[in-house]
Formats: structure tokens, C-alpha cells, sequence
């Protein structure tokens, strides 16, 4: 009697064990979450989506996108992303202005540190526009008309950063501006084209817009002149001295195990020299190409969140 006792005992622990889910379970066994900070058919939601089919193929898992908006490019998804469990199912795909100019000009509930950055994925291609029946073409001529007029324009924003460089411009040149701020591309499209903004910055959603003659682009917010749109001058070349990047990474809440970042990273290395991956982000997206690695990326984003430091210093 004891001794069937004895195994029928035994045989429910066995079975619970085995019914239990394995703390050895290699990462990841359950669907992951990618969070981005604008609404769903913004460019950087379209890229998330993207990734996440890629990524899902890699992990053997669903990756499911989520769409946290609010706060400059991206601080309220920030704030959630780092109280997130760091256990490799909620990641971001963002822009790193969240993490590397947001902390300097702001107050929010989260730090640099507070994240592990993975890796960069892209650089959005990025830009002010205005309707086509303005009577400027460029950024410059719509401050000139704006000026000679006696006229403010009503500026729409995406983040601190472009916020604070039309700020910049507007006061060297003498201009008043009102800011309203965005939940991301589309909205800034509505915005301009529906006459309720004189300006707007966006990112690579503009080309589309611009094609079909229902945007115009007044500068090219990057370094260099946006590729689809030669003619374009950039900020320098129209005489200011900004320059507004919208670099997006893939980041994790601070603390990831060693083995789960090695399995994301090693997903993210091979993605990285994907033909499709590539055409994807450059050709269909229209965004520019990166150096992908986490080493790439701490560094890097550690030099802009010390430059933009440095900046909110002399400001």
C-alpha cells in the first residue's frame, strides 16, 4: 500500500516537472515584442514591422510590433521599454534621440544607462516640407517671406532635436515660430497638407508625398542631400549650421543575460549582411544604411549622448 503510494506520489511530481516550463528553456520560447515609438504606417513603424518578420524567422517566434507614442521621439515608449522585465521578449525599435538627446533636455523617469544597445539598424532619411502652393521652395525663402511679411510660421515637430534646430533657426533669422508637437510621420503629413502647419519635419514617408506633388521638400535635415532628391540643399548648404539625424536602433532594458544578447546580437549580425534585409531598409524604406554591432553601437551612441551633453551645456 505505501509502496503504490510511494509511485503514484512520485508520478505526480514527475508529471509536474514535466508539465512545468523549463528554466533551461533556451530564448527564446515564447513570442517577442518590438516597441516603436510612432503610429502604425509612420516609416520607422514600417521598418519595425519588417525587422520583426526577419527577426521572428531567426528566433523561430513570433515577433509582434507595439505602438507606445508620446514624448519626443520616442520618451514615452522609452519610460515603458525601461521598466520592461530584461529578459529579451520586449525590445524597441526607435529613434536613439530618446536616449542620447531627450535625458539633456528634458526631464524623464529614465537614464542613458538605464538600456543595453544592441545595435543600429538605420538612418532615416529625414526633412522639412511644406505644401506645394507655398510661396518658398526652400527652408531659407520660407523664413526670407516669412520675414518680409511680418508673418510667424507654424512649425510641427517630431523630436527635441529638430524641435530645438528650427528654434535655432528661427531665432537667427529673426522669425517667429509656434510649435506643435507630432505623434510622428503622418501626422506631420496631415498637418501640412490639411494647411494647419506652415512646416513640418518628417522622415522618409515624405518621398511618396513628394512624388505625387502633394508635399514639397524645403531642406535635407542630414548631412548630406537626400538621394531620391538631389536638388535639394541641406541645412548647411542653406546657411545654418544643424543638422538633424534620425538614427534608429534596436535597444533592450539594461540587465539582458549574456546568452539572450548573444542570441538577439547573433540574429541581428546575420541580418546585417542579408541581401533582402538590406534592399528592404534602402530601396523599398528609402532610409540609409548603418554599421550594425552592438560595439558599433555603444560606442557611437555613447559619443552623441556626451556631444549632446556638451551641447544642452552651452546652450
Amino acid at each position: 500500500m505505501l509502496k503504490s503510494l510511494f509511485i503514484k506520489g512520485l508520478g505526480a511530481a514527475l508529471a509536474l516537472i514535466l508539465a512545468a516550463p523549463s528554466a533551461m528553456a533556451e530564448y527564446p520560447d515564447r513570442p517577442v515584442t518590438f516597441m516603436t515609438m510612432v503610429q502604425p504606417g509612420a516609416q520607422i513603424d514600417r521598418l519595425a514591422r519588417g525587422l520583426a518578420e526577419r527577426f521572428s524567422k531567426e528566433f523561430g517566434q513570433p515577433v509582434n510590433v507595439k505602438n507606445v507614442t508620446g514624448g519626443s521621439h520616442g520618451s514615452v515608449m522609452a519610460t515603458e521599454l525601461s521598466k520592461a522585465k530584461p529578459d529579451g521578449y520586449t525590445l524597441g525599435i526607435a529613434a536613439v534621440t530618446a536616449y542620447t538627446y531627450q535625458p539633456h533636455h528634458s526631464p524623464v523617469k529614465y537614464g542613458f544607462d538605464d538600456f543595453d544597445y544592441l545595435s543600429l539598424v538605420a538612418l532615416n532619411s529625414s526633412g522639412f516640407i511644406s505644401k506645394p502652393e507655398r510661396p518658398w521652395n526652400t527652408l531659407k525663402e520660407a523664413f526670407q517671406w516669412a520675414k518680409a511679411n511680418d508673418k510667424a510660421l507654424i512649425c510641427m515637430f517630431h523630436g527635441a532635436d529638430d524641435r530645438d534646430a528650427i528654434q535655432r533657426i528661427a531665432k537667427a533669422e529673426g522669425v517667429n515660430i509656434s510649435l506643435i508637437p507630432s505623434k510622428g510621420g503622418p501626422s506631420v503629413i496631415k498637418a501640412v497638407t490639411g494647411g494647419h502647419a506652415d512646416i513640418g519635419y518628417v522622415g522618409a514617408i515624405l518621398y511618396e508625398h513628394v512624388r505625387a506633388g502633394r508635399l514639397k521638400l524645403l531642406a535635407s535635415a542630414l548631412n548630406e542631400r537626400l538621394p531620391p532628391l538631389p536638388d535639394v540643399p541641406t541645412l548647411k548648404e542653406q546657411g545654418y549650421d544643424e543638422a538633424v539625424e534620425m538614427i534608429v536602433g534596436l535597444v533592450a532594458p539594461k540587465g539582458l543575460p549574456d546568452d539572450v544578447a548573444a542570441r538577439i546580437t547573433g540574429a541581428a549580425d546575420k541580418l546585417a549582411t542579408d541581401a533582402d534585409t538590406e534592399s528592404f531598409i534602402t530601396e523599398k524604406l528609402l532610409m540609409l544604411p548603418v554599421t550594425w554591432g552592438r560595439d558599433h553601437a555603444e560606442k557611437s551612441l555613447m559619443e552623441l549622448y556626451n556631444l549632446f551633453g556638451e551641447q544642452a551645456k552651452n546652450q
